[in-house]
């Protein structure tokens, strides 16, 4: 190992045969990128392909562009794809908990992540052609740092779509369980309620709306109730509606009236949304100060000392 990361110094160490590697790698990966491309272009205009993909998904009209893309990708899905079965798992629940149900969001995902691994350090180095004073080991280290926000980039886009989602879904909780409280009470049966509250909702708040939906249609295709409903607090990750799943699983377990649970949830979540409500108040005064001492008070000084400075250097000038 040493005694190559001694011919490597030593590469480094003469301009030119530096510059002589630098090009065949730069030439190596335009090949590979190339050819990558030559083999999606033609998997994607190849109709065989693309109807055997619409056949097997039978998707609606607005994922057809994600089938025809996942089919582009069979030959080379094995490459772009993680090995691990687990990081698999990890990376599609991500997925469908920023929205993205559709069994080619996974495939598309890692083409994108991959695409602009490759072609972020290319724009670099095609840009330095531009840039005569930008030194080749420059140009090679900015390479490097815009493949690494190639690979970065990604992923922090998918964590904000992920919590812009869930606050969506936080938001729309307190109504959909005043709704689900009303229902109930008013007799109609939990499946029966549940629908309800997603028809109501589906305006107002589209993502709980359909997230309430696909539990109903769960329990319609035979699935248990208790698993559609953890399903439903698996798909969220919010703790409020995790307590509210908790509650309906305990109560249909042990027999008890769901119209009393969700009541007693409901009061319980309304003290907690209260009390959440004047934690935020009492933090209002903290947060407040940075942007007074920052922005309020220069402009408060400059307003009133303002004047009177200026006569005093004028007094001491004249």
């Amino acid at each position: 190992m040493e005694s190559f990361l001694d011919l490597l110094n030593s590469y480094l160490a003469d301009e030119a045969t530096f510059r002589r590697i630098l090009v065949g790698v730069t030439a190596l990966t335009i090949f590979i990128l190339g050819l990558g491309l030559t083999v999606l272009i033609m998997n994607l205009t190849s109709p065989l392909r693309r109807r055997i993909g619409l056949a097997a998904h039978e998707p609606p009209a607005k994922d057809r562009f994600l089938v025809r893309v996942s089919t582009a990708l069979g030959p080379v899905a094995s490459y772009v794809l993680p090995q691990k079965e687990s990081e698999r798992n990890n990376m599609t629940e991500q997925l469908i908990s920023a929205g993205f149900r559709s069994p080619q969001a996974l495939q598309v995902f890692y083409t994108v992540k991959s695409l602009l691994i490759v072609a972020l350090p290319m724009v670099v180095l095609i840009s330095s052609r531009w840039l005569p004073d930008l030194s080749t080991r420059a140009a090679l280290t900015y390479a490097i740092f815009a493949s690494g926000i190639g690979m970065f980039v990604p992923n922090f886009v998918l964590i904000k779509l992920i919590a812009k989602r869930r606050k969506a879904l936080r938001n729309g909780f307190p109504d959909a369980l005043d709704l689900l409280v009303v229902c109930v009470e008013s007799g109609l049966g939990l499946a029966a309620a549940i629908q309800r509250v997603a028809d109501e909702l589906s305006f107002s708040h589209p993502d709980l709306a359909f997230e309430l939906a696909t539990v109903n249609a769960e329990i319609r295709a035979g699935r248990p109730r208790e698993q559609a409903l953890r399903n439903l607090a698996d798909r969220t990750g919010l703790p409020d509606i995790k307590g509210l799943v908790g509650l309906l699983v305990q109560t249909m377990r042990f027999g008890t009236g769901v119209s009393d649970a969700l009541r007693v949830y409901s009061e319980e979540f309304r003290d907690k949304r209260m009390q959440r409500a004047e934690e935020q108040a009492a933090k209002m005064a903290t947060t407040l100060i940075f942007p007074l001492v920052l922005c309020m008070f220069p402009i408060f000084f400059i307003i009133a000392i303002g004047p009177a400075m200026i006569r005093i250097m004028a007094w001491m000038n004249g």
